[in-house]
């Protein structure tokens, strides 16, 4: 049998940087959607206040396999 592969596009967001903006999409992700194999990181954007960033945000597209058992 062939494997199909789903892929999500989220947007994660975090107060400290893009890493953790990227981990928070998967993070979140993951709890509703089993079998994650891969993150792209698309699109990285921030929002800034008084010369500072205060909020990072990356655009992901997360796959995963479909579970054809169910």
């Amino acid at each position: 049998m062939s494997q199909v592969v789903k892929v999500l596009e989220l947007v994660g967001e975090s107060a400290n940087s893009w890493q953790d903006a990227v981990e928070s999409a998967v993070q979140e992700a993951s709890r509703t959607v089993d079998n994650i194999t891969g993150v792209e990181i698309y699109n990285l954007t921030g929002n800034v206040e008084n010369g500072h960033i205060v909020e990072y945000k990356a655009n992901v597209k997360v796959a995963f396999a479909v579970d054809h058992r169910r």
